[in-house]
């Protein structure tokens, strides 16, 4: 496993990390998620990437109850809040209320004294940024968290909550959690600009397109059974890819991967991690042998040339347009 700072902090995380966003506490079962956990660590993993919201509440759970006995201090954990936790008008958000609320149940749930890093899930237009940030710069002041962090923010939400922090004396953003793949590069024109002049590291989620680009969706074919396409809560987010034009060109890339000797899943997983302001790509998995798959991107270089044949092979079905980052206007 290789190692690189987030943003400019001092904190190392592992090229590659393991989230639980669907997986734990829904799409599989506790002890396939613990056998994945275990996959991970074996594999040189530090970093697990989790939120209060998955799978209401119980991803948390799992992902504390994979970890227990593992030295905290080699882990690198991190979870996120902003969607509702509960049916209460106070349960979402990033008022000061919610915020505290929720890393006391994170934490309980995680069952660790503190999390690495602390991210607001999305922009809350209802609550004042200023009150956010106090909020997030109190938490770390109490030892509950080390780092904040953000996702699916704007260069211009992140812009101005480092304005303010700078303003105020409070602990800097050091890390925006973005989706980013091959197919999905809204934060290139934007957000990364300004990430690598402010110091702020992209944790990217679904590198692998929510499986997309792995190649097993054919165009004019239905998706395969139990996949994630076929998920109640993933299907949803996985539709704008399931175009057959978007399917063909994935096709044309396998004779890439092919000649590199790397899966189509590796080749993916690589790609994101040349943007030099990538500090980790986030990868999920149902099956422990997928983790073992996807670790073998880490450390891979891909020439200029190859980069160029993945460009020329995609072509139109990237989705570049920076106003696809977006918060909800009001509160879920």
């Amino acid at each position: 496993m290789e190692f690189r700072h987030l943003g400019r902090s001092g904190l190392m995380v592992s090229e590659i990390s393991y989230g639980n966003w669907i997986t734990h506490g829904s799409q599989v079962e506790e002890d396939a998620a613990k056998q994945c956990v275990q996959a991970a660590l074996d594999e040189g993993i530090t970093t697990f990437d989790t939120a209060d919201v998955y799978a209401g509440t119980k991803a948390e759970e799992v992902l504390g109850r994979a970890l227990k006995g593992v030295r905290r201090e080699s882990l690198e954990i991190f979870t996120k809040v902003y969607w509702p936790t509960g049916p209460g008008k106070n349960d979402r958000g990033l008022s000061r209320k919610h915020i505290f609320e929720s890393i006391h149940g994170s934490l309980r749930r995680l069952q660790t004294d503190y999390v690495d890093l602390y991210q607001a899930h999305r922009f809350d237009y209802e609550t004042p940024l200023e009150e956010t940030l106090k909020t997030f710069d109190d938490l770390v002041r109490q030892g509950k968290v080390l780092y904040i962090g953000v996702s699916e923010w704007t260069a211009e939400q992140i812009g101005r909550a480092l304005k303010i922090a700078d303003e105020m004396g409070f602990d800097r953003l050091v890390s925006n959690q973005p989706q980013y793949s091959m197919l999905w590069r809204v934060i290139e024109s934007e957000v990364v600009p300004l990430s690598e002049k402010e110091g702020v590291g992209q944790i990217v989620w679904s590198p692998i397109t929510q499986g997309v680009l792995t190649g097993k969706y054919l165009p004019g074919q239905q998706a395969p059974e139990g996949s994630r396409a076929t998920d109640k809560t993933g299907g949803a987010m996985i539709a704008r890819f399931m175009r057959d034009d978007v399917l063909t060109r994935v096709q044309e890339l396998k004779p890439i991967a092919a000649d590199l000797g790397l899966s189509m899943a590796q080749l993916a997983v690589a790609w994101v991690l040349q943007n030099p302001n990538v500090s980790s790509a986030i990868v999920g998995a149902t099956r422990p042998e997928q983790v073992r798959d996807n670790v073998k991107a880490a450390g891979v270089k891909l020439d200029a040339d190859v980069l160029k044949k993945i460009d020329d092979v995609l072509g139109d079905v990237v989705e570049r347009d920076a106003s696809k980052t977006a918060s909800p206007s009001s509160r879920p």
